[in-house]
């Protein structure tokens, strides 16, 4: 079954995290998949990390898909604007767009005022994190429009209810993140007339490369993680935010979903999918009622 296989997806910021979980997810359902990024096994970005786009393209088609790597840098206009005439001439329709651009995880600066903060590198995670969702979004969408049906995701971090409610412990952070959840809702009344979709959806805690590295895990043995953060026991892999992409990709009437907020375990119990593990994480849920409730952590119930 390739629900997805006459699709024509773009994962932009798809090297590593959620974004190749994601290019992986549309490749299992046999979309085609353009991945896009800095990094590449020539030439690495300022993350100054090993993942590659070449990585995640054979991944995609290792599970099925058509996966194709394309270096990029969402900042550069013209570097954007070529990719899309690229997909164009190649494949004539463009039908997922997934923006996951980010970059800002070693620019953070967690718990300090505005005022003792960097603004070089307060400024360049909002560039990095917003501005090239919107630079994407100016050249991908006039092809993705000319054929009903289509999908834009913008990839953020937190529901809408959840940062409504909640200070993200950093101004800048804080910013970003709401503001592509903002940028989904703009995106679905300009998309309205066209029949096209846009939501935002967040991960919960992923277990994503950095975060493996940070706690000094593999995939394999994760829970060893627990000695050091109990509350982890919530997380999920890349993939199951991906799984939540291509369920809402092959879902006839995701249009009734347009401009609304979403976490990858609220679609997980809507379209009945599950984590490569079997489990069904739903961290959006457990984080008030049980970690920020000053509760031991327990995911009994939670996944």
């Amino acid at each position: 079954m390739k629900p997805l296989k006459d699709k024509v997806a773009l994962v932009a910021g798809g090297t590593r995290g959620a974004g190749r979980g994601i290019a992986m997810e549309l490749g299992a359902a046999g979309a085609t998949v353009y991945i896009t990024g800095r990094t590449t096994r020539n030439q690495i970005s300022e993350y100054g990390r090993p993942e590659t786009i070449e990585e995640t393209a054979e991944l995609v088609t290792d599970l099925g898909g058509i996966g194709i790597p394309v270096q990029v840098d969402h900042l550069v206009h013209e570097q954007v604007e070529s990719l899309l005439k690229r997909i164009e001439m190649e494949q004539g329709r463009l039908d997922i767009l997934v923006n996951d651009i980010w970059g800002g995880e070693y620019l953070t600066e967690w718990n300090s005022p505005v005022w003792q903060q960097s603004l070089d590198k307060g400024f360049r995670l909002l560039r990095l994190a917003v501005d090239t969702h919107i630079i994407t979004s100016h050249y991908a969408l006039p092809l993705l429009i000319k054929n009903k049906g289509g999908l834009v995701v913008e990839m953020t971090d937190g529901t809408e209810e959840y940062n409504n409610s909640h200070y993200r412990l950093s101004l800048f952070y804080d910013l970003a993140k709401s503001s592509i959840i903002r940028i989904a809702k703009s995106l679905s009344h300009e998309l309205a007339p066209y029949e096209c979709t846009a939501v935002s959806v967040t991960p919960g805690w992923m277990r994503s490369e950095i975060m493996l590295e940070e706690f000094g895990v593999k995939e394999e043995n994760w829970r060893d993680a627990l000695e050091k953060e109990p509350h982890f026991v919530i997380s999920e892999t890349p993939r199951f935010t991906g799984r939540a992409i291509a369920a809402i990709a092959n879902d006839p009437d995701k249009i009734n979903m347009s401009g609304q907020s979403f976490s990858s375990g609220q679609l997980a119990k809507k379209y009945k999918f599950k984590d490569i593990d079997g489990s069904q994480p739903d961290c959006w849920r457990y984080i008030p009622e049980v970690q920020e409730a000053g509760k031991p952590a327990n995911a009994e119930g939670y996944r």
